[in-house]
């Protein structure tokens, strides 16, 4: 009896902990960047030695200005993310800190805000030896998040645990913005009044520990300023560089950015220069953070698509549970991969949880029109053609009336897909509804903004065949479980029996009705091998 209440104790908390944090965050996409890019511009990042006293380090630094928030992370050593209350702060630290003597090489002489932090007269070891608490940077494997399910009394208090161990943390976004940060340092080099903002997964709600930094050089701020300096009786403007078009000044712009941090940053390391795709990048890797980095320049379509997922995932904390959930079962089962290939991305599948959840009765979330109805003046913005307009505001988005469980909408979402005609219907997140495919992709999900574009081109038909076999399978393994009986048991069960290949243990250790389960396991596999699968070509066509 005590066991069940600590479990539905552990349950409520963790509900009332996501709802909690959605309620708090009713802060627009734009102010909640902008807020973190100043803390980011008054942070400073040290490596310690690895017999820290923390109480010393923070008093030296304390000299220096107030201490707004500090913590302590792994990464080749013990570092110390600090942030101060006053810019003046990193000034005033910055004067005193010394050049690291040259005695193999020579330095680059550009004065960061990295800094390696030393003690000249160590005092006894045991002082030293004061352990600090260390702040995770990468989520529990798979095996130890299955044990972790086992503590909890439904489907959805395991997808909300879930939901906790792999979503990125405040210490790891703080350490995205520095990251952004530090790389805007040298671009003022060049371009004084540019920034350089993270996108994507570290800023639209969805972001996993461990994922990579996008990120992209804005001049935004530099044009707005140019168009208030017209008023007035005279016109007077920069001389500036004219090229042929704004792609060959990107690749200029990211080919003499990629240069200097190369030749000059401060941890920066195996850096590429990828300028000719369709959107030119500077990939990296940015060691003092951790973090492999992706920078472009002005994508603001890009950044549109991130807050959009950013008003999804704070208007309801089922969306982030459900995203989270899925993108981990998707993983397990190879249906998506970290390298580019022909399998559904992390992106293409959010937005089938999006269109998923749109398409409930009542729906979860508005679709991409209705927040455009909402929008005003403000929120109006067309990129290259597109209408990007959406309303920005929060306050203004109704609650939904709608409320199933996480556990229904799991299953739900499983059978949905599971049986969707994929060889006739696309989906539409601008209407939230199925319409005709324009074209004979295997899989056609329309890009929210760009309308002529399919952001599934990739798929091809195998893949997709996985896709609903995996998903009928899950349906399949939801519905016929014996959950009080696997609990009494202690074997996974839910969420858990989820994320274990089916191809594996599963298959052995799952008590079906007699018959029924290796029926549909050598059907599926046979699916899977792409042979005696017409009940798949049905559904996805060829």
């Amino acid at each position: 009896m005590f066991l069940v209440q600590a479990k539905n104790r552990l349950s409520a908390a963790i509900y009332l902990a996501s709802n909690a944090e959605v309620n708090t965050r009713k802060k627009t996409f734009t102010e909640v960047q902008t807020e973190r890019l100043e803390q980011a511009e008054r942070t400073v990042l040290i490596k310690c030695p690895s017999r820290l006293n923390e109480k010393k380090l923070l008093q030296y630094l304390s000299s220096h200005g107030k201490i707004n928030s500090h913590f302590f992370f792994e990464n080749r050593g013990i570092h110390a993310l600090i942030e101060f209350s006053e810019k003046s702060s990193v000034a005033s630290l910055q004067d005193v800190v010394g050049i690291p003597k040259a005695v193999e090489h020579h330095v680059v002489p550009f004065k960061s805000r990295l800094f390696t932090f030393t003690l000249k007269n160590p005092v006894a070891k045991t002082a030293e030896e004061t352990p600090v608490h260390l702040s995770p940077q990468s989520h529990i494997p798979v095996n130890e998040l299955i044990q972790k399910l086992h503590q909890a009394d439904s489907i959805s208090s395991q997808m909300y645990i879930l939901l906790n161990e792999y979503q990125l943390t405040e210490e790891n976004i703080k350490l995205r913005f520095l990251a952004c940060s530090l790389v805007q340092d040298f671009a003022r080099a060049y371009f004084p009044d540019s920034t350089v903002k993270p996108f994507g997964s570290s800023v639209n709600t969805f972001g996993k520990l461990g994922c990579d930094v996008d990120m992209f050089l804005d001049f935004h701020d530099t044009q707005e300023h140019a168009a208030k300096m017209k008023k007035g009786p005279f016109e007077m403007e920069y001389q500036m560089k004219r090229l042929p078009s704004e792609r060959v000044a990107t690749q200029k712009i990211l080919s003499v950015i990629g240069d200097c941090l190369d030749n000059f940053g401060p941890g920066c390391m195996s850096i590429q220069k990828i300028l000719n795709a369709r959107c030119p990048l500077v990939k990296f890797a940015h060691q003092p953070t951790g973090f492999q980095c992706d920078l472009s320049v002005s994508n603001s379509i890009a950044i549109r698509s991130s807050e959009l997922l950013y008003i999804y995932g704070t208007l309801d904390p089922r969306v982030r549970a459900l995203v989270f959930s899925l993108r981990c079962w998707a993983r397990v089962h190879g249906l998506t991969n970290s390298i580019p290939g022909t399998w559904i991305t992390n992106f293409s599948l959010t937005m089938m949880v999006m269109f998923f959840l749109q398409k409930r009765s009542p729906p979860i979330i508005p679709t991409l029109d209705q927040l455009k109805e909402l929008a005003d003046e403000k929120d109006k913005h067309i990129i290259g053609g597109y209408d990007c307009s959406f309303v920005s505001d929060l306050s203004k988005i109704n609650p939904t009336k709608n409320t199933e469980t996480l556990d229904e909408l799991l299953c739900d979402f499983f059978e949905y897909f599971g049986n969707f005609d994929f060889r006739k219907n696309s989906l539409n997140l601008r209407r939230g509804k199925e319409v005709n495919k324009p074209e004979s992709s295997p899989l056609y999900i329309w890009n929210p903004f760009e309308q002529d574009l399919n952001i599934s081109k990739n798929v091809n038909q195998p893949q997709l065949e996985k896709f609903v076999a995996m998903a009928r399978e899950s349906a399949w393994i939801l519905q016929k479980e014996d959950r009080t009986q696997r609990m009494i048991n202690k074997e996974p069960w839910g969420l858990a029996a989820l994320l274990i290949p089916f191809g594996k243990s599963n298959t052995n250790k799952m008590r079906r009705t007699k018959g029924m389960g290796s029926e549909t396991i050598r059907s599926l596999l046979d699916s899977l091998k792409l042979s005696n699968a017409s009940n798949l070509q049905k559904a996805v066509g060829k």
